[in-house]
């Protein structure tokens, strides 16, 4: 393993390293300082040693068999001792909280071992629940679904053919979420608009804003009236929020470009009169009279809608594929300084996840995987590990290999 002198097996156990011959028989290592595999390869006595530590130091919260009952507290039973050891040594160094008054004043040989004893543990049970991920997990599936609803007024795929009512294709998804608050609320007046947002929650309104960002942008196929020509010069005056060519670079600015005549003039329209409130809209609008406001509509129309810059989410089923690159098939690590993550608790999953993917914690591996896993991923993930089943490993000696 990476050069180090002492070959690894794997072998699978319910709770044997305490009991194993291979255990047993290997030599209590003393290696230099720094060697992380110390606990992979610790006698029976260095396990009778970490049971004592862990009854005076560990227990509390940890309980004596591992098993944590306090939310935000990890199971650690079963978990891989190279790991555990290196954690407890982490802790030392921390800023202050439980975990480091707990290891402060341990020596190393002392963490060696507790880390030996737990690992050597029965694991946790999983959770109830599916072990596998739902074939529909993937939220632009819900969203589809949701979106069906939007069809008849604006299109099955959010290009409108129907004159006054808007494309809902080439939005960020931030505007996109807005403006369906802003139904919701009543800050836009639309009956019909207010009841369907007010039936959906917030990350449905994510889904499906998602779906329309993901969708390939069209011009309405509908009629836009004015002069093109002439709208050009009024649309400077919109360049700096909406783009020079109605495509926005503001996520929470709409791109104008290719959306639908009609429904542009009313939206300014709505925005002169005080029937949408948005101070920066007020003054462009109060600027252009009727001929005006039809002819930059009829130039915004004509102009090619972008898609903008969004990231089609992983399915959950394809964010377990890249951790179990890791941390092993159903989150059971089969290397020693990788964490298994099957059966842990989902509310510190959770809570660690989050921390690496805001930098509270660091791992250039871990910060890179967690950047673009939204809160729903991260749940969604906590949860999908919790319900896997754990096995304990054991790392033994091969025979002739010894340094």
């Amino acid at each position: 393993m990476r050069g180090h002198p002492i070959a690894l097996g794997v072998i699978a156990i319910a709770m044997a390293l305490a009991s194993s011959a291979a255990a047993a028989q290997s030599p209590r290592l003393k290696p230099a300082p720094g060697d992380d595999l110390r606990a992979v390869h610790a006698s029976s006595a260095d396990i009778a040693e970490g049971r004592r530590v862990a009854e005076s130091s560990c227990a509390r919260c940890h309980g004596l068999n591992g098993l944590s009952t306090a939310k935000g507290t990890p199971h650690i039973a079963g978990q891989r001792a190279g790991y555990l050891h290196l954690q407890l040594r982490a802790y030392q160094k921390r800023d202050k909280g439980p975990m480091e008054s707990a290891v402060r004043f341990l020596r190393d040989d002392a963490l060696v071992a507790v880390a030996a004893y737990y690992s050597s543990l029965e694991p946790a049970r999983p959770v109830a629940g599916p072990a596998k991920p739902a074939p529909d997990s993937d939220p632009l599936v819900a969203a589809k679904q949701a979106a069906a609803a939007c069809g008849g007024c604006h299109g099955e795929a959010g290009v409108t053919a129907m004159p006054g009512m808007p494309s809902l294709v080439a939005f960020d998804t931030k505007y996109f979420v807005a403006a369906m608050n802003a139904y919701k609320s009543g800050a836009r007046k639309h009956e019909m608009m207010k009841s369907f947002a007010g039936g959906l929650p917030e990350a449905s309104l994510q889904n499906l804003a998602l779906y329309y960002a993901l969708q390939k942008p069209a011009r309405a196929q509908t009629p836009a009236g004015g002069d093109a020509v002439a709208g050009k010069k009024a649309a400077a005056a919109c360049a700096g929020c909406h783009g020079e060519a109605g495509v926005s670079s503001i996520p929470g600015t709409p791109s104008l470009a290719g959306q639908d005549a009609q429904y542009l003039v009313a939206a300014t329209l709505a925005y002169k009169d005080g029937a949408r409130s948005d101070e920066t809209m007020k003054a462009p609008a109060a600027a252009l009279d009727e001929r005006a406001l039809k002819d930059l509509a009829a130039f915004y129309a004509s102009q090619e809608p972008q898609a903008p810059e969004v990231r089609k989410p992983l399915s959950l089923a394809e964010w377990t594929q890249r951790c179990d690159r890791c941390h092993g098939a159903n989150g059971n690590s089969i290397e020693p300084l990788v964490p298994a993550l099957a059966a842990q608790r989902a509310d510190w999953l959770a809570s660690v996840l989050d921390a690496y993917r805001k930098g509270a914690r660091k791992s250039t591996a871990m910060s890179a995987m967690s950047a673009s896993l939204s809160e729903a991923d991260v749940k969604a993930l906590a949860a999908h590990y919790s319900r896997q089943p754990a096995r304990a490993v054991v790392y033994v000696l091969v025979p002739g290999n010894r340094p």
